[in-house]
């Protein structure tokens, strides 16, 4: 992952210098290194979420907003995905969950990252054409398991921010954290 370390921590000292975008610069960057990983095989949810968790310790390193680093980083592994026609469901929960532990091992707001990592899904679903509902499912299911596996606390604190999000369907979050389909 070092190549996605090195190409992020480049790409991103424009932002740094305020002439970039995060949340473009994050994605390409994401894209390509998430097409690089899905070509060479293996385990592709398990590399597109260490791909993330990567990210998010990068983004987070060079003094860039996590938040949109992580939205960035979501939609371009899920961009990446498709280009390459992996299973958008399960690359999706891998990089909300990846999303989730990289920002627990930087202290960034596990709250706010969960609501990020469900935009960002949404955004590649509207990009590549896909179901929004179902990878918005996905993501909150990958950052509730992420959540969960740091603690119970952490688990709280991600479920009140995805319900408590303006943005985000709250149909389709309401019945994941629930279990009510109204």
């Amino acid at each position: 992952m070092s190549n996605l370390s090195d190409q992020l921590k480049n790409a991103l000292s424009s932002v740094i210098s305020g002439t970039g975008d995060v949340v473009a610069t994050t994605r390409d960057v994401a894209k390509e290194n998430a097409i690089g990983v899905l070509h060479a095989g293996g385990d592709m949810a398990m590399a597109t979420g260490d791909l993330v968790t990567d990210g998010v310790k990068v983004v987070s390193e060079v003094g860039v907003s996590v938040t949109e680093g992580v939205v960035g980083l979501v939609t371009g592994v899920i961009e990446g995905a498709k280009e390459v026609g992996a299973d958008l469901g399960g690359i999706t929960l891998s990089a909300t969950h990846g999303a989730i532990k990289g920002a627990s091992e930087v202290g960034a707001d596990l709250g706010e990252t969960a609501v990020s990592a469900v935009d960002g899904s949404i955004k590649a679903a509207d990009a590549v054409g896909a179901d929004v509902g179902e990878l918005a499912k996905h993501a909150v299911m990958g950052a509730l398991k992420a959540s969960d596996e740091i603690g119970s606390e952490a688990g709280d604190l991600v479920r009140k921010a995805l319900l408590n999000a303006a943005a985000l369907p709250h149909d389709v979050i309401d019945a994941l954290l629930t279990g009510k389909t109204d």
